[in-house]
This record gives C-alpha cells, structure tokens and sequence, in this order.
C-alpha cells in the first residue's frame, strides 16, 4: 500500500486544541482529544458544542447505569482510575529506561514523578495513578 498522510480527506487540524474547535465547529464532526480540551476546568463539564459519546464497555448495546460517568470531568476521571474506562482509549504512559537508574539526580526525578508530581497529572489532563501502580515504579528504582 502506497499512501501517505496527505491522501487522506477531510479537515486537517493541528494538535488537540485545533481538534476540539473544529468539532465544536462542525455539527458532523468527531474526533479524539485529551480531556483537558474535552472539559471545562472551571466548571467540569463538557465544553461547549462538545458532547463526550459513551462507551458500551460490556458490549450489552446499551449504556448502563455504571458505564454513565461521561457528565463531568471528575467522574470520567474516576472511571479511568478505576479502569471502569477501557484501554484503548485510556491507555497507561511508560518512561523507558536504558536498565536500572543509578544516575542520583534521574532516581530523583524518577521518584517525584511518582510521589508529588502525581498532584500535576490531572490539571494537565492526565491520571493520577494507583497507589499500586506507584508503588511497583518506586520498587523499580529502589525506593
């Protein structure tokens, strides 16, 4: 197969928040996006002209009462946290390393991104992880 980006069709936007203006935009429009331009900091709902589509995540063909936590930024990420949510679309994020960090000043960073810098995850429009999940990282370089 010998196509390329530029033979596809439709409207070309540039980063998320290019993708949620020209859903907003356009009455038929889709698209996939981070929540951060999905929802309304200040009043965590969705943005205007935005409506998040469910997931049937049992496959019943119905949206239960337990798969309905698209309303507000909070409940949506509460389902993600509690893996009510499937991956794909959420998906964990891995920082890759070249074996076991020794370098003092790396295992420094490496253990505030599991420990306070959890507090920066969900303004930005990510997770903030499991106390598991933190734990097994901190195992991993020895703290």
């Amino acid at each position: 197969m010998d196509k390329k980006q530029e033979d596809l069709g439709g409207t070309g936007v540039f980063g998320d928040p290019g993708l949620a203006m020209a859903v907003q935009r356009d009455r038929l429009g889709i698209g996939y996006n981070n929540l951060s331009y999905t929802y309304d900091e200040g009043t965590r709902l969705p943005n205007d002209g935005i409506l998040v589509l469910p997931i049937d995540v049992n496959a019943n063909g119905q949206i239960d009462d337990d798969e309905r936590f698209y309303d507000t930024k909070d409940r949506i990420i509460e389902a993600i946290a509690a893996d009510k949510y499937p991956s794909p679309p959420a998906r964990d994020l891995y920082m890759v390393t070249n074996g076991i960090p020794k370098d003092p000043t790396l295992v420094a960073f490496l253990q505030f991104i599991l420990t306070e810098g959890q507090k920066y995850n969900v303004p930005v429009g990510y997770i903030t992880l499991s106390e598991e999940k933190l734990q097994m990282g901190l195992d991993l370089i020895g703290h």
